[in-house]
């Protein structure tokens, strides 16, 4: 059983409100079920954070575990429609994220949590960093070769993650495209993802069980603040 302190927020209700969300994606099923939002996902979602603080800040104290209801890191169920050819108003997901103090916005590295129907995963890492980010990688990978075999096969780490995200379908320009890491280089993302059955989210243990994942991907993201110089 999970300690009382670590008691997992979210229920049933967090699941069952997505799952009628995309079936009724618009402001005024939205408004009318505002109270629902709030109760079933907003509130836990922020007790969720509360309670994942000092597990993320143990792993290391750069990492923010931010509880605000704006601006903070539950990420926002308002899409942005400007360049989307959806115009569908709201995600049907719940996006977490304990990013990197020095990163400020969803680019740096850091840690992920992500619920939707079908689709319950956590991800650790840079999603599509920026090209000085990205290059600061690639040296990395092509200097200390070693030590990013050591971080990237990892027991722990390859026992429950599994790398993904965007790739090249050429050797970026300047790597030979015979270099025994080409496929790592070619990365765009440098991601990594675990994956859960949608009864996990209401899982008693869920705290432990995220913390102890996040735990062994820790010497992953640690290679990557050091390969951006970045204090861990």
């Amino acid at each position: 059983m999970a300690r009382g302190k670590d008691r997992n927020p979210f229920g049933p209700g967090l699941l069952k409100f997505l799952r009628a969300l995309k079936r009724n994606n618009d402001r005024t099923w939205f408004d009318a079920h505002r109270d629902d939002y709030e109760a079933e996902v907003r509130e836990p979602a922020l007790m969720f954070i509360c309670i994942m603080a000092r597990h993320v800040q143990r792993i290391s104290p750069r990492l923010t575990a931010i509880d605000k209801r704006v601006g903070g890191s539950l990420m926002r169920i308002h899409r942005d429609v400007r360049f989307s050819k959806s115009k569908l108003p709201y995600k049907t997901n719940v996006g977490i994220q304990f990013r990197h103090e020095a990163g400020k916005d969803v680019h740096a590295p850091g840690l992920y949590f992500h619920v939707e129907p079908g689709r319950v995963f956590l991800g650790c890492g840079m999603w599509r960093p920026d090209r000085d980010s990205l290059h600061a990688v690639r040296k990395a990978i092509v200097d200390d070769s070693q030590s990013w075999k050591r971080v990237r096969d990892g027991k722990r780490f390859r026992e429950s993650w599994h790398l993904g995200g965007a790739s090249l379908k050429r050797a970026p320009r300047g790597c030979p495209v015979d270099h025994p890491l080409i496929d790592d280089l070619k990365r765009t993302d440098h991601i990594a993802f675990t994956e859960f059955p949608d009864r996990v989210v209401v899982d008693p243990n869920l705290i432990e069980k995220v913390a102890g994942l996040y735990r062994g991907a820790a010497a992953y993201l640690r290679w990557q603040t050091q390969a951006l110089d970045l204090p861990f």
